[in-house]
């Protein structure tokens, strides 16, 4: 069944009134007609099931009928990512959102080399995402700050996976093993550097912190979009919701 996200509060009865472009998806391009039903969840109260009660050329109406799944939260997980090209930012923010992170922070480093993404471009990516794939909130994208500015207001309860391309840190895998139990749903971040890897004041900054564990995502240097998909596929395994 089709799935939307809408800002709008949902409970029995409440009238819904889709985008523009939702209601031309939902009309248009699905051919949906008025007593059809979807989906709709809004990150707050829960996933609803909604029908179609009017459609026109100036967009459609939908109510919301019954609950059917309460709301829920995954993991509370950052990624922390250096700006890259567009395109790879656009694939990281949207597998993010299928692996399930709660937010996406947008970080300059000393190398980052872009300056400049369309952040509203960005959400919608995360929108969809959280659509596809069943997730019952969407994923925040940050704006763009300095790392230092990140660290230096760090929750030191966040623990930091920082992936390092020194090659003298334990494998990612190794390293989350050891954490202890009650650990294991705590907050935490992963941080993804950009092309060229990190400065090597920034790399002494991170592995002075004691929130920060330094890890290696392998004997490959990768790309930042394989290398954010990798890290949160192994901290998803070792401590995320897959266990």
């Amino acid at each position: 069944m089709i799935r939307l996200f809408v800002p709008h509060p949902l409970k029995a009865g409440a009238g819904v009134a889709p985008t523009i472009d939702q209601s031309r998806y939902l009309t248009a391009v699905m051919r949906l007609n008025v007593g059809d039903e979807i989906l709709v969840f809004n990150g707050q109260d829960g996933e609803w099931r909604a029908s179609l009660t009017e459609a026109g050329k100036r967009g459609c109406l939908l109510r919301a009928e019954e609950q059917t799944r309460p709301q829920a939260y995954g993991p509370d997980l950052d990624l922390v990512i250096a700006m890259v090209k567009r395109g790879r930012v656009e694939t990281i923010v949207e597998k993010a959102a299928e692996l399930g992170a709660r937010r996406v922070r947008l970080t300059q480093t000393r190398r980052t080399n872009v300056d400049f993404l369309k952040l509203g471009r960005l959400d919608a990516i995360a929108i969809e995402a959280a659509e596809q794939t069943g997730r019952l909130d969407v994923p925040a994208v940050d704006d763009p700050q300095k790392l230092d500015k990140i660290l230096d207001s760090w929750d030191p309860a966040r623990r930091l996976v920082f992936c390092d391309e020194g090659g003298d840190a334990r494998p990612m895998i190794e390293a989350l093993a050891g954490t202890p139990q009650e650990k294991k749903g705590a907050p935490a971040a992963i941080l993804i550097g950009p092309e060229g890897g990190f400065a090597p004041e920034e790399r002494e900054r991170l592995r002075s912190l004691p929130f920060v564990i330094p890890v290696s995502l392998g004997p490959r240097i990768l790309r930042a979009d394989t290398a954010a998909i990798a890290a949160m596929t192994l901290w998803q395994a070792a401590a995320g919701d897959w266990r």
